[in-house]
């Protein structure tokens, strides 16, 4: 396991190579947005952006999703995984934002998780992003790089992976290291074939020392 100093600089690498890291999930508002994280589980952002730049036109606010049929909403997001439960959810969603929230998505990270879709890497993505709130979304990059440079144990759950980063990362950090860690393991550190030649993080790594072990072997 890293200790704190070899997390910072993991972490300043990264800073390096992704000063920029940022949301991809194309959006003009936290509604937008909340839609957005939705749509993307288990889905690229590059495809949900695909999908919404046309979804974002035809519906505007939390009415416009209840005054199609579910039917309508569900072609209108067809290739995107997992479509019709996310029309459903869609739809649900909608409906609680008109009736409690007076159709204004909540800033508050236990109201997000009330939304229906809405899980804790959902609502942390949107306080974060949306909202400005320090938060550490831990989605499969979040989690793979997290695990492969030894910041946790391979053992752990998304909420334990959140826990850690949470505890070892300065609060102020939370955000922009969220977004780094996604674009080091979208762009580098890739589930199937991560750079591990050319990663200036293998020194400190446990997973890549490893990988090139095996291809000096093999």
């Amino acid at each position: 396991m890293l200790n704190n100093k070899q997390i910072a600089i993991c972490l300043d690498e990264m800073r390096g190579m992704y000063p920029d890291a940022h949301c991809e999930l194309v959006h003009d508002n936290p509604f937008e947005l909340v839609i957005a994280v939705l749509l993307s589980a288990q889905c690229t952002d590059v495809l949900v952006n695909k999908v919404t730049k046309n979804l974002f036109q035809k519906y505007k606010e939390p009415e416009d999703y209840l005054a199609v049929t579910l039917e309508e909403l569900q072609q209108d997001i067809r290739s995107i995984g997992l479509y019709r439960n996310k029309a459903k959810n869609i739809r649900s969603l909608c409906e609680l934002l008109l009736e409690e929230y007076g159709g204004e998505v909540p800033k508050d990270h236990e109201e997000l998780v009330k939304l229906p879709g809405v899980g804790r890497k959902t609502a942390n993505v949107v306080v974060s992003v949306a909202f400005g709130v320090p938060a550490l979304a831990v989605d499969t990059h979040v989690e793979r790089v997290s695990k492969r440079l030894g910041i946790c144990r391979w053992k752990d759950s998304v909420l334990e992976v959140e826990k850690t980063l949470m505890r070892k990362i300065p609060r102020e950090e939370w955000s922009e290291t969220h977004h780094r860690l996604i674009f080091f393991g979208r762009y580098h550190c890739k589930s199937q074939s991560p750079q591990c030649d050319i990663c200036p993080l293998l020194d400190l790594c446990r997973e890549g020392q490893k990988r090139m072990k095996k291809k000096v072997r093999g």
